[in-house]
């Protein structure tokens, strides 16, 4: 399969060359021929943000400059961009890197820069979505692309649907190349009907006696943090729980790496800042069992990581810490969503939050009848075919040496 991906590529390139001769275009280029991410104006980047036809708390400024500075292999992304007819409003926004930092495959196309967890919502002005999209398209061929991959992208929304729009008047249309669905929260639910329908009465029943059980210690308390000044010391309480149990094991704690602990430092800061990140938490009497941090946009939430103790393990801490979040989120008149940005079948959240958000990797063409758009999918495909068994492979031996005595 490799053999023939690989044939197809360079018959796709030279039939693109040719294409390219006839009609004076310009060569492919790398990312290169695109400006860094860092060099976007913040104050218009935040005034997009604002009139976004879709969020993404993931690609706000605050957190998306702090992934490009400080987070190790992903840094120095570069950016498409779409301005208005007076040059002076940004519209579009898209952080970018090329499909082979992306994927290790010589592929002509620019994809959705990694801000850390699975969501590649790029933004566009709610107003001029359409036009957005269309110039972000026109700045990637420009640049030598011949499609965009917009990575773990809301199948159903805005973003989607302006691209679709753009697509349709030539005939084509977005091409899904990969797609799940993960849990999801609608916070404009009353919090305990959604929870009795989601966990049911004997479920409900041992959870109150574990936490019960917690509050043998002292009182269960429910906190958050939202200001900088309240948000810095809450966060070195999580990176602390999040160390002290299997991602420790496993190396991913955020504090065993200096650079992604500085992100995470200087992310939190800037985003609490703006009112857009919580720290919340759960301690029994004077005891941090469980922590959290949470983002922020228009009306969605975006809950990004979880740390528990877990010498409290059978009291289920984190999902103490959940359900106390859904009661928040859900008493919240501005949030109407949040999203778990977690794995499918997630075994803690997923029974908690039973809303579920499809999103996908998805590739746009930036040409008709383009011979490299079957090559670009089948690269994509027989990479995925490859690392889909050896990724479960490693997760299962991971699984065995955490359960071992």
């Amino acid at each position: 399969m490799t053999q023939n991906v690989t044939q197809d590529i360079t018959q796709g390139l030279a039939q693109d060359a040719a294409l390219r001769a006839r009609h004076r275009i310009a060569p492919s280029s790398p990312t290169t021929a695109l400006p860094p991410l860092a060099s976007v104006d913040r104050n218009k980047w935040r005034a997009l943000a604002d009139r976004a036809a879709e969020p993404n708390g993931y690609y706000l400024p605050e957190w998306a400059l702090a992934v490009n500075a400080l987070s190790r292999g992903r840094r120095d992304a570069a950016t498409l961009t779409a301005y208005d007819d007076t040059g002076r409003d940004l519209i579009g926004l898209m952080p970018a890197v090329s499909a082979w930092r992306a994927y290790k495959l010589p592929l002509p196309a620019f994809v959705t820069a990694d801000a850390w967890p699975p969501l590649g919502t790029i933004l566009l002005d709610r107003d001029k979505a359409d036009e957005a999209a269309a110039m972000l398209m026109q700045r990637a061929r420009k640049a030598g692309a011949h499609a965009l991959i917009l990575r773990d992208t809301p199948l159903k929304g805005a973003v989607i649907d302006s691209f679709t729009r753009v697509l349709s008047r030539t005939g084509q249309h977005p091409d899904i190349l990969h797609a799940h669905e993960r849990a999801a929260l609608d916070a404009t639910r009353e919090a305990d009907d959604l929870l009795r329908e989601a966990l049911g009465a004997k479920k409900q029943k041992e959870l109150r006696r574990q936490r019960n059980r917690l509050g043998d210690m002292g009182e269960v308390i429910f906190s958050i943090a939202a200001t900088p000044e309240d948000a810095i010391p809450a966060l070195d309480i999580f990176l602390r729980l999040e160390a002290s149990g299997w991602k420790a094991r496993r190396g991913t704690a955020l504090i065993q790496d200096d650079d992604d602990a500085a992100f995470i430092r200087r992310a939190v800061h800037d985003m609490a800042a703006r009112g857009q990140c919580e720290i919340v938490s759960l301690y029994a009497g004077e005891t941090p069992v469980a922590a959290g941090i949470v983002l922020r946009h228009q009306d969605r939430a975006f809950y990004f990581k979880l740390g528990v103790d877990e010498r409290f393990a059978r009291l289920s801490p984190g999902v103490q810490l959940t359900l106390d979040l859904t009661r928040h989120l859900c008493a919240d008149e501005t949030i109407a969503l949040a999203d778990s940005t977690a794995i499918p079948n997630h075994p803690m959240i997923d029974p908690i939050w039973r809303g579920r958000l499809a999103v996908g990797d998805v590739l746009i063409p930036l040409y008709r009848r383009d011979p490299l758009i079957a090559a670009i999918r089948a690269s994509l495909a027989a990479r995925r075919a490859i690392r889909e068994p050896a990724r479960r492979l490693v997760h299962l031996i991971r699984k065995f040496k955490e359960t071992r005595p």
